[in-house]
């Protein structure tokens, strides 16, 4: 009998190395390979402050800001086409921050659900201090006062919840 566990996945067969560029662009250091369902993904070749996309994969929406003392999760992945994507998870309040510390996570923000089209190939978790802008992935700055981004976990596939610590 066929052992066939692994069929149909979807994950990213390299570290990227994706990390949060200049204000709000991304960079990458390696080009991807994803499959997605099982088929081969188009490679997205290495990014140098490329800008981050501003509507959402999964609702194809803007992104809902955060306000002060919030928090949320950043899926970063690529599509069949070889796109950069990104997708949002739910929007948690934090612990009171001081005003520009960002307050400890009371709960984790839950992944949020990702297109069909989509592999994950990082996540970041952002929180707002108290006297922070409201902050808008893919136009705000990921340094701006007040804003607390995690750097970005490079994944083969999604963990069962983002990881605080």
């Amino acid at each position: 009998m066929e052992n066939l566990n692994y069929r149909g996945m979807t994950m990213s067969h390299v570290n990227a190395g994706l990390v949060a560029g200049t204000t709000s662009t991304y960079t990458t250091t390696a080009s991807t390979a994803c499959s997605i369902n099982g088929k081969w993904a188009t490679a997205l070749t290495a990014q140098t402050n490329t800008a981050s996309p501003t509507t959402d994969a999964a609702t194809g929406l803007a992104f809902i800001p955060l306000t002060d003392n919030q928090a949320t999760v950043l899926v970063w992945g690529v599509n069949a086409a070889g796109a950069i994507k990104l997708c949002q998870g739910s929007i948690v309040p934090t612990a009171v921050g001081v005003t520009t510390t960002a307050g400890a996570f009371l709960n984790a923000p839950d992944f949020p659900t990702l297109p069909d089209d989509f592999c994950p190939i990082g996540y970041q978790l952002v929180r707002t201090a108290p006297s922070a802008s409201d902050f808008t992935p893919g136009t705000s700055s990921w340094t701006a006062t007040g804003i607390t981004c995690s750097t970005i976990q490079n994944v083969s596939v999604l963990p069962a919840r983002p990881q605080t610590a």
